[in-house]
């Protein structure tokens, strides 16, 4: 949709974000069945990844499993003070796979293999800590939180909201040369339009109030 702005993805209570796949299905799974299914989970997060806007993820309650690499696909990460963060796979004989890929670079290789390997579950303050989530505030202010971060994001250029996503994206995988040369590829691109003109005329009138 060309006039989407943002993406909010958040749970239907406070009890879980996204509590993880569901283990009874999982338990009927055999080796062909079981590709489908990761590909198909992972057929998800890659839609999320490739989403020309932002994502906001706003988490309240458990994110484990699934649930922690669909957050770990999100543009910013927003929770509660009791959200619980894992990776427990391993502890029901499988491994954390697809997304869980992305924990190195957001927490760090140490941070991220103490995740997967151990099974156990954080606190929202060590995910805080971690890198794992940009901010953590009582549930209650939560949705104070994230419009304030939507509303931040609504009243910048559309077009520059959409250009910094992609050399987001880029700047992952990139080399640093080619990074810095996609920066400056879309910040001429930028000017083809009338949108920088007008965003900075804004800027300017609004300091001589």
């Amino acid at each position: 949709d060309p006039a989407a702005r943002a993406l909010i993805l958040q749970g239907a209570g406070s009890r879980a974000w996204i509590g993880g796949a569901d283990i009874r299905e999982m338990a009927t799974l055999d080796s062909n069945s079981a590709r489908t299914f990761i590909e198909q989970l992972h057929g998800v997060c890659r839609t999320l990844r490739e989403l020309p806007v932002p994502v906001l993820a706003r988490i309240d309650g458990l994110c484990l499993g699934a649930g922690l690499e669909i957050a770990a696909c999100c543009d910013l990460r927003l929770a509660s003070a009791t959200s619980r963060f894992g990776m427990p796979e391993v502890q029901v004989g499988i491994p954390s796979v697809i997304e869980a890929a992305l924990l190195p670079r957001l927490i760090g290789s140490g941070r991220a293999r103490d995740l997967v390997l151990t099974g156990r579950i954080i606190d929202a303050d060590v995910a805080l800590s971690w890198g794992l989530v940009e901010s953590v505030v009582p549930s209650l202010e939560l949705e104070t939180l994230t419009q304030e971060r939507l509303s931040m994001i609504l009243d910048a250029a559309p077009g520059a909201i959409r250009a910094q996503k992609a050399l987001c994206r880029q700047w992952e995988t990139l080399p640093l040369a080619e990074a810095v040369q996609a920066g400056i590829d879309a910040f001429a691109e930028a000017f083809r339009s009338d949108e920088p003109r007008a965003y900075m005329q804004r800027f300017l009138n609004r300091l001589r109030r």
